[in-house]
C-alpha cells in the first residue's frame, strides 16, 4: 500500500474562506504625473459606507455615474465617474469602489486622504491581484499574466500575456493534473489491491498512457520556452577591440543614434544598454568597452565591467573590424571571453573589406559578416540570434510565461521520466505514484495549488500599485 496520502486536490494555498474579513485598501490605478482621468481604486468590506460617505448614496451597481466626490463637510473635492462593483462579482471578488476623477496630482492625493480618513489603508504593489488570487477569480498564472500584460514591450507579447489572462495556459495544466490524477488513481489502485489476479501495472496501457503524458508535457514545454523569452527576452553582449563598430552596431540595431560613434578608440568606457525588439523577440543589447590594456584608469574600470557583462549574458557577439583583423589577434580577443556564455563571431566592416555578407563557416565556428554602416547582413545577424535561442514567432497557441512556470514543468517532466523508467525497469508501483505525485505538485506551484507564501510575496511585489 502507498505510504502517502492520495492528495489528489488543492495544496498549501486555497482561496480565502467567505467569514474572513481583511482589511479594506486604496490606490491611485493611474500612473504618476498629469493626465485627463485619474483612478482612485478602493476594496473591501467598507466600500459601500465610503460610497455614501463620499457620494451621499450608494451607487447603482455597475453603471457608470456622474457624481461630486465630498469632503468630511460636505464639500466637493472632485467631481467625475463612479463605479461599484458589489462582491462576488468584481475583480478582487471584494466590493470594489473606482473614483475616475481628474488626473491630477494633488487631486488624487486628495481623493486618496479622503478614503484613507474613512477607514482605508494603502494598498501594497500587486495587492488587487493577490486578493483576487486568494478570492478565487484568477489562477496565479493568470494573475501574473496581469503585471506581464501591463509591460509588455512588444505587440506579440501583449497577445500571448491576454492569452495567458483568458486562462489558454492554465487550461493547459489543468489538462495535465487531470491526466496525472487519472495515472495516479490506476497505479495506487493496483498497489492498494495487490491479491487481484490481474497486474495492473504489467497493462501496455498504462505504459502507453505515461509516455503520451510525456510527450504532452514536453509540447506544453516548448511552448512555455517561448513565452518565457517573450517575457524575459535575451542579454545580447557586444564585445571587441576599440574602433571594430560595436557602438555602430548597437545604434544600427536600435535604429537610433543610442551610442556615440567616434573614431576616436576607447570612446565607449561604460555599459550602454538599449533594449530593442526582433519579431517580438525582446533584446537587451549592452555595448561595452573596447578590449585592450589601457594605462587610463577609467578606461579599465570600463574594460572590467565589459567582461562582467559577459559573463552574465545570453550570448556575446564578438565584434571585429574584418579589414585589419588577422587570425593571431582574433585568437587573442577569444581568450578573453568566458567559457559560457556562448559568442559568435561578427566581422564587421564589409564595406571596405569586400567579404560577402551573411552566416558563413570558419576556424572559430559559426561567423556573421555584415556593415554596421550599410546595414548588410543585419537581417541575418536577426535570424542567427532567433535561432540561438530557438525563438519562433509566436502564433495563437503561444502564452506569455516565467522562467519559474518553466522550471515547473521541466521538473514535472523529469518525475513523470523517472516513474516511467521505474515502470518499465521493475514495475515499481511506489516509486512510480510518488513521481506522479511530485509531477503534479510541480505542476500545481504554477497556478497557485501549491505555492509557499514567500513566492507570493516576492510575486506579487514585483507588480504595480494599484493593480
Amino acid at each position: 500500500m502507498a505510504d502517502h496520502p492520495h492528495d489528489y486536490g488543492a495544496g498549501e494555498i486555497t482561496p480565502r474562506p467567505a467569514d474572513s474579513e481583511p482589511e479594506t485598501i486604496a490606490a491611485v490605478a493611474t500612473p504618476p504625473g498629469r493626465g485627463g482621468i485619474g483612478i482612485v481604486r478602493v476594496s473591501g468590506t467598507a466600500v459601500r459606507a465610503m460610497a455614501v460617505a463620499l457620494l451621499g448614496r450608494l451607487p447603482p451597481p455597475r453603471h457608470a455615474k456622474y457624481a461630486a466626490f465630498r469632503d468630511a463637510a460636505g464639500a466637493p473635492l472632485d467631481r467625475g465617474i463612479v463605479l461599484w462593483f458589489p462582491a462576488p462579482h468584481s475583480y478582487t471578488g471584494e466590493d470594489v469602489l473606482e473614483l475616475h476623477g481628474h488626473g491630477g496630482p494633488v487631486v488624487l492625493d486628495m481623493l486618496l486622504k479622503r478614503v484613507v480618513e474613512l477607514g482605508a489603508r494603502l494598498a501594497r504593489p500587486g495587492e488587487f491581484s493577490e486578493r483576487a488570487f486568494l478570492n478565487g477569480k484568477l489562477d496565479l498564472a493568470q494573475a501574473e499574466a496581469v503585471a506581464d500584460l501591463i509591460e509588455s514591450s512588444s505587440e506579440s507579447a501583449a497577445r500571448s500575456a491576454l492569452r495567458s489572462l483568458d486562462g489558454k495556459f492554465s487550461q493547459q495544466l489543468h489538462a495535465l493534473v487531470e491526466r496525472l490524477v487519472e495515472l495516479r488513481t490506476f497505479v495506487e489502485a493496483a498497489i492498494d489491491f495487490p491479491e487481484e489476479e490481474i497486474d495492473f501495472l504489467a497493462d501496455i496501457t498504462l505504459a502507453r498512457n505515461v509516455r503520451a503524458l510525456i510527450q504532452d508535457l514536453e509540447r506544453v514545454r516548448d511552448t512555455a520556452h517561448q513565452g518565457r523569452l517573450l517575457h524575459d527576452g535575451i542579454t545580447i553582449v557586444l564585445a571587441g577591440p576599440p574602433n571594430a563598430g560595436k557602438s555602430s552596431l548597437l545604434n544600427r540595431l536600435a535604429q537610433t543614434d543610442a551610442a556615440i560613434v567616434s573614431e576616436i578608440p576607447g570612446t565607449t568606457r561604460d555599459v550602454l544598454r538599449e533594449r530593442i525588439a526582433i519579431d517580438g523577440l525582446p533584446l537587451h543589447v549592452l555595448d561595452t568597452a573596447g578590449l585592450r590594456e589601457s594605462g587610463d584608469a577609467i578606461e579599465t574600470e570600463g574594460v572590467r565591467r565589459a567582461q562582467a557583462a559577459m559573463t552574465s549574458a545570453d550570448r556575446i557577439l564578438l565584434v571585429i573590424d574584418d579589414t585589419v583583423a588577422d587570425p593571431s589577434a582574433v585568437q587573442r580577443l577569444l581568450a578573453q571571453l568566458p567559457a559560457h556564455p556562448a559568442h559568435t563571431l561578427i566581422r564587421n566592416k564589409i564595406d571596405l573589406s569586400g567579404r560577402p555578407s551573411g552566416e558563413q563557416a570558419g576556424d572559430n565556428g559559426v561567423e556573421l559578416a555584415l556593415s554596421a554602416k550599410t546595414g548588410a547582413g543585419l537581417e541575418a545577424l536577426r535570424a542567427h540570434l532567433k535561432a540561438c535561442m530557438g525563438f519562433r514567432a509566436p502564433d495563437a497557441g503561444t502564452f506569455i510565461a516565467r522562467r519559474r512556470h518553466l522550471d515547473a514543468i521541466e521538473r514535472a517532466l523529469a518525475h513523470v521520466v523517472a516513474g516511467s523508467q521505474q515502470l518499465e525497469r521493475a514495475r515499481a508501483g511506489e516509486l512510480l505514484a510518488e513521481e506522479l505525485r511530485l509531477a503534479q505538485r510541480a505542476l500545481g506551484e504554477i497556478t497557485g495549488e501549491f505555492t509557499s507564501e514567500d513566492l507570493l510575496g516576492r510575486i506579487f511585489a514585483s507588480f504595480c500599485i494599484g493593480k
